[in-house]
């Protein structure tokens, strides 16, 4: 009857298991790895949970001897870890066609578990041991679902390769670091007045999302496809481009954004030049030194022409150079256009990026300076209004990035505001071995701009307090408890900015 009792009370605690590590799996991009990763980082959060972690293994341990003491190992897996709620607050689980398939794999795996438990005479301390090892489990599950994942998309893959030869748009491929989703809304605003353009939506950067794009989206008659591509790992981008092959390749930047799965800037610049191999014209950003070792790179090659943007320099092919507030356009180092007054959301690299694709589509320099005013806002990047409080908000909440960082506090020093200026922030992630130094020097970054800061969560609070002692730091738990301390503190005359959010997986 121990057995028994123990075997049910460790099965029925995988439920709440599963909401919770099936939704960070979810996020993390069915990843294999991820979820073990995250559930590393929770339990050894603090000592609350720590001590649940020990209680609970030691527990399915002596479950050998004592198969009714998997009955603590049951209660710690459903009530911990600590702080990582089951619904998810800002990410609950979407129970797509993917994660249900991930949920019947994983359930087999953890049943294969039991049964092996009960074969051998084992079977609570076996299913004690199964629902500790929930992630690990959820990872296994993920990377056998991996190469069936692929097969599924491979139809639809097809059909957007045929759509494509149908349509036969030129096609600009996107990727960097950062700045690629802002640059490739840029482009389609900056040729719509002249072409018929279509753009793949936010986030559908993979193979799966740039396939869907394509068959739901791209229409006969469409000029120009403008493709953004994302990559986790090497080889990504190429098999992307084997099927969706650009005429135009642009790489906004370089920089550590996914450090934590590349290693290096190194094997960054490796995964996102693959976007080169197949395009007729290159756009790179040479502010960034490795993209303009790249650009000379390519240019020996006499293969590819190569198109060198800069925010600073004045003499690359496309240039835009920003003071006061309005913005100068130099093509190969003689000035288009001067005093235009874009959005302030706007970054004059990838505005330069934008626009050298726009010359190469053959859009004449008039039509597409003509345009620029008009950009419109890219949605939680830098977009900047005053609140009905008569606070001044600026909503930076989708990057994540030092760069983007650093450009946040300066718009906010930009603004003149002479009241409180606050600064909300989790901090920045995936940035390997530098996301603690890069995290106290935005902290120390904003303490020349900001009078207060609101640290979000736990991830990277030590960091942040470590850069803004000075500031005598705030901390709240969520995003919600932070955005209610500035709708209780601010009013008229001051002004926050948001910068970063982070799903509730991160604590």
């Amino acid at each position: 009857m121990p057995e028994l009792i123990g075997t049910i009370a460790c099965a029925l605690a995988l439920i709440p298991a599963a909401a919770r590590w099936l939704r960070v799996a979810q996020r993390e991009h069915y990843l294999p790895g991820s979820t073990s990763r995250f559930a590393w980082r929770w339990w050894r959060s603090g000592p609350a949970a720590q001590a649940m972690a020990v209680i609970g293994l030691a527990a399915a341990g002596v479950a050998f001897g004592y198969p009714l003491v998997s009955l603590a190992t049951a209660a710690v897996v459903i009530m911990g870890p600590p702080f990582l709620s089951l619904r998810g607050r800002t990410s609950p689980l979407a129970f797509t066609r993917r994660l249900r398939l991930l949920a019947a794999v994983w359930l087999s795996l953890q049943a294969i578990v039991i049964v092996v438990g009960v074969l051998v005479h084992r079977a609570a301390p076996m299913a004690a041991l199964g629902a500790c090892a929930v992630p690990l489990i959820v990872d296994i599950a993920c990377a056998v679902l991996s190469p069936v994942e692929r097969r599924l998309v491979r139809p639809y893959v097809t059909a957007a390769r045929s759509r494509l030869a149908q349509v036969a748009p030129v096609v600009v491929a996107i990727t960097g670091s950062f700045g690629k989703t802002s640059t490739k809304q840029h482009v389609a605003h900056l040729v719509a007045g002249s072409r018929t353009v279509v753009a793949s939506p936010a986030s559908f950067n993979n193979r799966a999302g740039l396939a869907r794009a394509v068959n739901e989206q791209l229409a006969p008659g469409t000029d120009v496809f403008v493709a953004e591509m994302g990559t986790y790992k090497k080889g990504e981008i190429a098999e992307l481009c084997r099927w969706c092959p650009p005429a135009i390749a642009v790489i906004t930047a370089i920089g550590p954004v996914h450090l934590e799965r590349f290693r290096t800037e190194d094997a960054i610049v490796v995964a996102k030049s693959e976007i080169t191999e197949r395009a007729h014209t290159v756009v790179l950003n040479v502010d960034d030194l490795r993209l303009r070792a790249l650009a000379d790179q390519l240019a020996a090659t006499g293969t590819t022409s190569v198109v060198r943007c800069s925010a600073t320099d004045t003499a690359a092919d496309v240039s835009v150079v920003v003071a006061d507030d309005r913005l100068s356009v130099y093509v190969a180092g003689a000035a288009i256009g001067t005093g235009v007054a874009p959005p302030t959301s706007v970054q004059p690299g990838n505005l330069a990026c934008a626009l050298a694709v726009a010359f190469a589509l053959g859009v004449p320099h008039e039509v597409a300076l003509g345009r620029i005013e008009g950009l419109p806002p890219v949605a939680n990047r830098l977009a900047s209004a005053p609140a009905p409080s008569g606070v001044w908000v600026i909503d930076d909440t989708f990057n994540s990035n030092p760069n983007g960082a650093r450009a946040a506090l300066a718009e906010l020093g930009r603004r003149g505001i002479t009241g409180r200026r606050v600064v909300v922030t989790p901090g920045m992630v995936e940035l390997g071995s530098r996301q603690f130094e890069e995290n106290r020097a935005f902290a120390e970054a904003a303490t020349a701009v900001a009078t207060d800061l609101v640290i979000v969560g736990e991830t990277n609070r030590a960091a942040l307090v470590a850069g803004s002692s000075s500031l005598h730091p705030h901390h709240v738990r969520t995003r919600e408890e932070a955005v209610a301390w500035v709708r209780t503190t601010l009013g008229p005359g001051d002004a926050v900015l948001y910068e970063n959010d982070l799903p509730d997986h991160y604590r």
